[in-house]
């Protein structure tokens, strides 16, 4: 039995996780920041390895208290979340620590790019000025199509709709299980695109040069 059938008999047996629609808005495209250019729209910009494409997003994720919100960089190449942070604020600060543990673990001083919404957390002086400090290359979304940032809408979309199913009591709860929800999608979760390997080992094999001729022949359109 195909993927498009089994989801079928799913929807039948009523056994698929119902689809959450967002209620919270996180992105403030309205400021006075420099709003930088969509990169990605070239073919030229397609990754071709890791850390040469970063893309960045916030979500908001509900708890018995309140609402957090969820900061996360991922490899375009590997598919691999680099970087995270659950916050109880939007303050840039906050977002910013996700691109910070990201850079941390950075391999290579290669181009990058990262790419992301136009929110003003984003375009923010503060974290342009990481950019600025790491040699990174800004993209951002020309408009509101969420379809220009869709690959950290989708990697939103499985945290939330594969993992994060229970709603956690507080923030502490919150971060507990987005950090084993990482884990868990770097090492263990399989992926189409990677020809049915996890983030985490494309992301190694790449980076051990015994092994780079063995990667797959990926295509990461964004």
């Amino acid at each position: 039995m195909g993927r498009d059938a089994l989801f079928r008999v799913l929807k039948r047996a009523h056994l698929l996780v119902p689809p959450q629609r967002a209620f919270h808005k996180t992105t403030n495209s309205f400021h006075r920041f420099h709003k930088h250019p969509n990169l990605l729209k070239s073919c030229k910009s397609v990754a071709q390895r890791p850390e040469q494409v970063w893309v960045a997003d916030i979500t908001y994720l509900p708890t018995r208290e309140k609402c957090v919100y969820l900061s996360l960089v991922t490899d375009a190449y590997s598919r691999k979340i680099v970087g995270y942070h659950v916050h109880a604020t939007l303050q840039t600060e906050e977002v910013a620590r996700a691109l910070k543990m990201a850079l941390r673990a950075r391999q290579s001083r290669e181009q990058l790019i990262h790419h992301s919404d136009r929110g003003i957390q984003y375009c923010s002086t503060a974290y342009q000025r990481l950019h600025a400090q790491h040699g990174l290359t800004c993209s951002m979304t020309d408009g509101y199509d969420c379809y220009q940032n869709a690959l950290a809408e989708r990697v939103n979309g499985i945290l939330k709709g594969e993992f994060l199913l229970h709603r956690p009591e507080n923030l502490e709860q919150a971060r507990m299980m987005v950090r084993q929800s990482v884990q868990i999608y770097n090492r263990e979760r399989p992926h189409l695109a990677l020809q049915y390997k996890t983030p985490d080992a494309v992301h190694r094999a790449f980076q051990r040069s015994d092994q780079a001729d063995n990667l797959p022949c990926l295509t990461v359109n964004l």
